[in-house]
């Protein structure tokens, strides 16, 4: 399975949401895309946003000064 990478620390909500949905809407499905996201807000928005478009969570890993958040496209 082919994982993508997505950096999104320092991006405002919604703009984070609607670049990860972009990228993920232009993946194969299957694949995997991992997205850095900032603590607060966008840790807290974007993963039940993307839950709400139909895209599966797989992993949501703490990193130093930010969030891994893996989903499936």
């Amino acid at each position: 399975m082919t994982k993508n990478k997505l950096d999104l620390r320092g991006t405002p909500c919604p703009l984070n949401f609607i670049r990860s949905k972009l990228q993920l809407e232009k993946m194969t499905p299957g694949e995997l895309l991992e997205i850095w996201l900032d603590g607060g807000e966008p840790i807290d928005q974007v993963p039940n946003s993307l839950k709400m478009e139909g895209y599966r969570i797989e992993s949501i890993t703490p990193v130093d000064d930010y969030f891994a958040l893996l989903v499936e496209s």
